[in-house]
C-alpha cells in the first residue's frame, strides 16, 4: 500500500544509466541572492544568436592576430634551420603583418567585452555543472576567457612599453597564444551545434527567437561595430600612415621623433655617449678582416633604399636610407655567398645588442649599413654613426650604433 505522505512529495528525477550527473545539493536560501537568485537576469539579448553574431567577428580577429603573431615571432626569433630561409621580400611584409597583429588585437578588446556581456548570466547558473562533461566545458571556458583577457591586456601594455610584471613578455605572450588558440578550438568544437543553429537569421529562425529582439539586437551589434571602428580608426594610423591624422589613442605617431621618425630607445637609454663615439671604427671580421673609419665608410659607394621601420609595438613608417650595402662589406671581407652575419652594437646590455642576420637578408641589395636618414646624417638616437636597415625585418633587429660585423660560416 502506498504511504499517503508519498503523494505530497515531488517525484525524484530519473537519471539515465551511464550518465555522469553530479548530485549537487540545493543552495541555501542565503546564497540564492543577487546574481544567484531565481530570475536575477531579466535583460534581453543574452542569447545564443547574439553571442554567435559577436563571436564570429571576435573569432576572425583572434585568428588574424594569431596567424600574424606566428609570423612576427618567427621573423623576430627564427629557429636555426629557418634563419637562411626567411624571405627578405616583400620589403613591407613585416610592416603589414605586425600592423595587422596589433590592430586586430586592439579591435578584439571591445569584441571580447561584448561577447562576455552576451553570456555572463550563465556564469551564475545553478547548479554550476550538471554533469562531468558540463564541468569540463565550464573549466575550458574559464581557461579560454582568462588567457584571452590576459593576452589582450599584456599585448596592449606592450604597445605602451609598460611592463608591470616580473616575467619576460615575449615568451609568455608566445606561450599564452597557443593556450588561447587551443582553448578556442576546443570551445568551438563543443559549441559547434549551437553555433551552426544560430549562425544566420535563416538558421536561427528554427529556434523561434522573439521577433521583438531583432531591432535591439541590430542596435547592439551596430554599437559594438562602432566601438571597434572607433578604436581602430584612432590607433591604426601609427602604422597605416594615410590615417595618421586620426592617430589619437596610439602611443606612437609616425611623424613624431628626430628626423621625422619615432624612436623606441634613445642613445642615453642605451648608454651611448660622446666619449664612446669619439674613436668609433667599423670592424669587419672575416677571412680578410679590416677596419673603416666613418670618413672611409662615406667614401665607399653609397646606395639608397626606401624601407620602413616596423616595430613590434605596432608603429611603422617608411623612410629614405643611404649607406653602404652590407653585401659589399661582406664581399670585401671575403665572406662566402651563404654566410650569416653577426651584428654587434655599442649598446650596453639589452636583448638585441647582438643580432644575427641570415644570408637572405645580408645579400639583399636593399640591406644597408645606413649612414644617413631622409637626406641627413643619422641622429645619435637613430643610431649614429651607422645602423642596419633591412627589408621585412622587425625594428628590434635593425641594429643601431653598429660597431662590428662578424662573418659566420
Amino acid at each position: 500500500m502506498q504511504n499517503p505522505s508519498d503523494g505530497d512529495r515531488p517525484p525524484k528525477p530519473s537519471i539515465p544509466r551511464g550518465s555522469a550527473r553530479l548530485a549537487l545539493p540545493a543552495p541555501p536560501a542565503w546564497l540564492r541572492r543577487g546574481p544567484l537568485r531565481e530570475g536575477a537576469f531579466t535583460g534581453r539579448l543574452h542569447d545564443a544568436r547574439t553571442a554567435t553574431v559577436v563571436g564570429r567577428a571576435l573569432g576572425a580577429a583572434i585568428a588574424v592576430s594569431f596567424v600574424t603573431g606566428l609570423i612576427s615571432h618567427y621573423l623576430q626569433h627564427p629557429p636555426g634551420w629557418a634563419a637562411d630561409r626567411l624571405p627578405s621580400r616583400p620589403s613591407w611584409g613585416y610592416r603589414l603583418t605586425q600592423g595587422l597583429h596589433v590592430a586586430t588585437g586592439i579591435a578584439a578588446i571591445p569584441l571580447v567585452l561584448a561577447k562576455l556581456w552576451t553570456v555572463y548570466p550563465r556564469l551564475f547558473a545553478w547548479p554550476p555543472a550538471r554533469s562531468v562533461g558540463k564541468a569540463l566545458e565550464r573549466l575550458s571556458i574559464a581557461v579560454l576567457v582568462g588567457t584571452v583577457l590576459l593576452q589582450l591586456l599584456t599585448g596592449l601594455l606592450n604597445t605602451l612599453q609598460w611592463y608591470p610584471w616580473p616575467w619576460n613578455f615575449v615568451p609568455v605572450h608566445w606561450a599564452l597564444a597557443w593556450v588561447a588558440i587551443g582553448a578556442l578550438l576546443l570551445h568551438l568544437a563543443v559549441k559547434a551545434p549551437v553555433i551552426a543553429e544560430h549562425w544566420s537569421r535563416r538558421s536561427a529562425g528554427t529556434v523561434r527567437l522573439p521577433a521583438a529582439d531583432g531591432p535591439d539586437r541590430r542596435a547592439f551589434v551596430l554599437g559594438v561595430g562602432a566601438a571597434v571602428g572607433a578604436v581602430t580608426l584612432t590607433t591604426v594610423g601609427q602604422s597605416f600612415t594615410p590615417l595618421k591624422d586620426f592617430d589619437l589613442l596610439a602611443p606612437r605617431h609616425p611623424d613624431h621623433g628626430p628626423q621625422g621618425l619615432p624612436v623606441n630607445k634613445t642613445a642615453a637609454a642605451a648608454g651611448i655617449t660622446a666619449a664612446r663615439l669619439a674613436d668609433w671604427r667599423l670592424r669587419v671580421a672575416g677571412p680578410r678582416p679590416y677596419e673603416l673609419t666613418l670618413p672611409e665608410l662615406r667614401a665607399l659607394e653609397q646606395h639608397t633604399s626606401l624601407l620602413p621601420i616596423a616595430c613590434v609595438e605596432g608603429w611603422s613608417k617608411s623612410a629614405h636610407w643611404e649607406g653602404v650595402r652590407v653585401r659589399d662589406l661582406l664581399d670585401r671581407a671575403g665572406a662566402p655567398p651563404g654566410a650569416r652575419v653577426r651584428v654587434v652594437s655599442l649598446q650596453q646590455g639589452g636583448a638585441y645588442s647582438v643580432m644575427e642576420m641570415g644570408s637572405s637578408y645580408a645579400r639583399d641589395p636593399l640591406t644597408l649599413l645606413a649612414l644617413a636618414l631622409n637626406g641627413a646624417p643619422l641622429s645619435v638616437d637613430h643610431g649614429f654613426p651607422a645602423r642596419i636597415i633591412a627589408p621585412n625585418r622587425p625594428g628590434v633587429l635593425q641594429t643601431k650604433w653598429v660597431s662590428r660585423l662578424e662573418v659566420l660560416a
